[in-house]
C-alpha cells in the first residue's frame, strides 16, 4: 500500500483515478490546483501524478517549487507533445512523462514500475532525516559523509561528495551543470559551472575503480546528470 497524490484540475479524471488506485489497495490524496497540491505534497506521499496545464500555478512550477523537499517520483501529465515540454518536465525534475489522452493502464502499470523501484534502503535517525541510503552495491552514510561499495572505503572530496550527495537524494531527477553549480559551490560562488564536468568524471572513476559493472550516474545530454535508481 503506498500513499499517492494526484494533482489535476480534471475532477472526472482524478475521481477516476482515485477509484483505480484505491481499488488496489493504495491511499489518494486529491488536489485541484497547484497552490492545493503544494500543500498535499507536505504529507510525503510515495508518488506524485502531476497534471501540467492547470489555471494559476502549473505542473511545472509546482514540481520546481516542492522538488527539493518532496524526494519522491513525479509523473507528468500533460496534452502538451512537444520534445521541448518533455524535457522541460524532466529537467525540473519529474520522472516521466505521460500524454494526454493515455491508457489507464498504461498510467497505473508505471505507478507500479516507479513505486517498485523506490523499494531501497533508506535508514533514517531520530529526527526523521535520511542517514544512510544505498543502491546496489553503493551505499553512502551521509552523517560520517563515507561512501563504501560493498566493504571497499571510497574517499572523495567534499564537492564531489556534495554533488553525489545531491543525486543521490533526488534519484531519477535530472540536474543540469548549472543547477549542480549553483547548488554545491552557492550562486554567490565565483567560478566556472563547467568544473562540474571534471567532478563529474572523478566521481565516476572512483566508484568504477569498485564497481565497474553499474551505472550508477547518467549522463542526460543536453540536459546534464542524474543517479538511477537501481534495485
Amino acid at each position: 500500500m503506498s500513499k499517492i497524490l494526484i494533482i489535476d484540475d480534471e475532477e472526472d479524471l482524478v475521481t477516476l483515478l482515485k477509484d483505480s488506485l484505491e481499488s488496489r489497495g493504495h491511499i489518494v490524496l486529491a488536489a485541484y490546483d497547484g497552490e492545493k497540491g503544494i500543500k498535499k505534497s507536505k504529507e510525503q506521499p510515495d508518488i506524485i501524478i502531476l497534471d501540467v496545464m492547470m489555471p494559476g500555478i502549473d505542473g511545472y512550477e509546482v514540481c520546481r517549487r516542492i522538488r527539493d523537499a518532496v524526494l519522491c517520483p513525479i509523473i507528468f501529465l500533460s496534452a502538451k507533445q512537444s520534445e521541448n515540454d518533455k524535457l522541460k518536465g524532466l529537467a525540473l525534475g519529474g520522472d516521466d512523462y505521460l500524454i494526454k489522452p493515455f491508457s489507464l493502464n498504461e498510467l497505473l502499470a508505471r505507478i507500479d514500475a516507479h513505486l517498485r523501484r523506490e523499494k531501497r534502503a533508506i535508514f533514517l535517525n531520530n529526527s526523521n532525516k535520511r542517514v544512510l541510503i544505498s543502491f546496489c552495491r553503493l551505499s553512502v552514510d551521509l552523517k560520517s559523509r563515507q561512501v563504501k561499495i560493498d566493504d571497499n572505503i571510497i574517499s572523495f572530496t567534499k564537492r564531489e561528495f556534495d554533488i553525489l550527495e545531491l543525486l543521490l537524494m533526488h534519484p531519477g531527477q535530472v540536474f543540469s551543470k548549472e543547477q549542480i553549480y549553483e547548488k554545491v559551490w552557492g550562486y554567490d560562488a565565483e567560478g566556472d559551472f563547467s568544473t562540474v564536468t571534471e567532478h563529474m568524471k572523478n566521481i565516476r572513476a572512483k566508484i568504477a575503480e569498485f564497481d565497474c559493472d553499474t551505472e550508477y550516474i547518467s549522463t542526460v545530454w543536453g540536459i546534464g546528470y542524474r543517479f538511477n535508481k537501481i534495485m
